[in-house]
This record gives C-alpha cells, structure tokens and sequence, in this order.
C-alpha cells in the first residue's frame, strides 16, 4: 500500500500544466537553449514576415501532430512509431503548405522548399517520440503550444533583427531615412549566423545570472 506521504512528494516533484507551456518560453526554448531546427531559423529569417510566418507553420504542425500522435500512442506499434510519426507530421505539413500558398503565393515563394522540410524538423520529431507518445492528449497541448511558440519567438527575434539591420525595414516599412546604409551581411547567411551567435550569447549571459541569484 502506497504511503500518501510520498504520493504527496511525487506530486510535488511532478511538472504543473503551466509548467509544461512555459519550458518551452524559456527553460527549453527550441532555439535559444535546445538549438533545434537550425535549417529554417538561419535560412528563412531574412525578414520578420517569413520567420513569423515560418514559425507559426511549425507550431500548427507541432501541434497538431502532438495530439494525434498522443491518441494513438496505444495503437501504434514500437517497431513502427518513427515512420507512424513522419506520416502524421507529412500529413499537416502538406495541409499548411496548401494553406499557405492560398493565403499569399509570394510568401510561399519565399519560404520555399523549407516548408515542406518541416517534416524532417527534429524539433517535431523529438517532441512527438519524447513526449507525446508518452503523456495525455491535455499535457502534449501544453506541450507543443509551448515549443511552438517557444520556436516561433526564436525564429521572429532573428528575423526582426535581420531585416531591421538589413533592408532598414520592418514587416516591408522602411524605418529609417534614405541615408541609411544597410548592414547587407544581415540578410545574407552570414548574418543569421552573426545573430544566433548574439542571441545564444544573450540567453547565456541570463541564465548564469539567474542561476547566481
């Protein structure tokens, strides 16, 4: 018979709901601490609107495929549960890809075959194996509705910066005068890896901080 003392310790040691949406803000944030899924966050944040627009495809499919894959996490057989998840994850992709190019054929074109490469996104992937084909359909939401912001958040600091710095504009407005010269390396690959280097930096700095306190 279970002593109701140390129920009481495993629940206390036990994740709350909100813990389980606010890891992935900060504690495990997909980009800045996990450093997952660096194909789209250095190649399609150029520009605000396509990290964002990125970022948000990537939380739709990681949700998605979060709870369907905690469904049937009962069905699926072991020797099979990779293949099952790729599937489920190439399902929603194909739907947000549709959905996308109906919604703006010019941002599709600028995302390009970086859409459909959410599929092999390990940060999906991971997600799906670790934790929802082991958690309830409630905690896998949490789950991924923080990753997917977590990644959205990540994907849209390097993109705000990038264009800013880089074409002197935001969202496609022009911030500054005419005079302004443009930091061109900004939105060429090198600058995404100059501002992931700055961010991580930034995040570390933090996280030491907070650890003295």
């Amino acid at each position: 018979m279970s002593n109701p003392s140390d129920n009481a310790a495993q629940n206390n040691l036990a994740p709350s709901s909100t813990d389980e949406f606010i890891k992935g803000l900060w504690r495990e944030n997909p980009v800045f601490v996990q450093v997952l899924g660096m194909c789209p966050v250095l190649a399609v944040s150029n520009t605000a609107l396509n990290a964002l627009a990125m970022g948000l495809a990537t939380a739709f499919v990681l949700l998605m495929s979060n709870i369907l894959v905690s469904l049937l996490r009962n069905f699926i057989p072991k020797e099979v549960r990779i293949a099952s998840y790729i599937l489920i994850i190439a399902t929603f992709v194909t739907m947000i890809d549709y959905a996308i190019q109906a919604i703006s054929v010019d941002l599709h074109k600028s995302l390009g075959a970086f859409i459909s490469l959410i599929v092999v996104n390990c940060l999906i992937l991971s997600r799906a194996e670790a934790f929802a084909s082991k958690n309830t359909v409630g905690k896998s939401i949490l789950d991924a509705l923080g990753m997917g912001i977590g990644f959205t958040i990540g994907l849209f600091s390097l993109g705000a910066i990038r264009e800013v710095l880089g074409n002197g504009s935001f969202f496609g407005y022009s911030l500054f005068p005419v005079q302004f010269q443009e930091w061109v390396v900004m939105i060429l690959p090198a600058g995404g890896f100059f501002t992931l280097a700055a961010w991580l930096l930034l995040f570390n700095v933090i996280k030491k901080k907070n650890s003295k306190a």
